[in-house]
């Protein structure tokens, strides 16, 4: 899935940086009004969800809302694991 990109650069770096702590981007549908979900590296129905929206009113505050998500996640990410 490294060939989604999103329009907006804002954006995009908070998807990769999502990426890089071990979250998962899913493509939603066409009917949907989300681009795509981010999901967390927990991967039951308890991991924590983040929409991804393709035309914010507001795309710097939208992946300021996404890195915010990112780290107040309860489940941690990759990094966080312990051996």
């Amino acid at each position: 899935m490294g060939s989604l990109e999103h329009t907006n650069k804002h954006i995009q770096s908070a998807i990769q940086h999502a990426q890089s702590k071990g979250w998962r981007l899913v493509k939603t549908g066409k009917s949907s009004h989300a681009w795509g979900r981010l999901l967390c590296p927990e991967t039951n129905r308890n991991g924590c969800q983040i929409s991804i929206w393709s035309t914010p009113r507001n795309p710097e505050s939208h992946a300021k809302q996404i890195l915010r998500a990112i780290k107040n996640c309860e489940h941690g990410s990759l990094d966080d694991e312990k051996l």
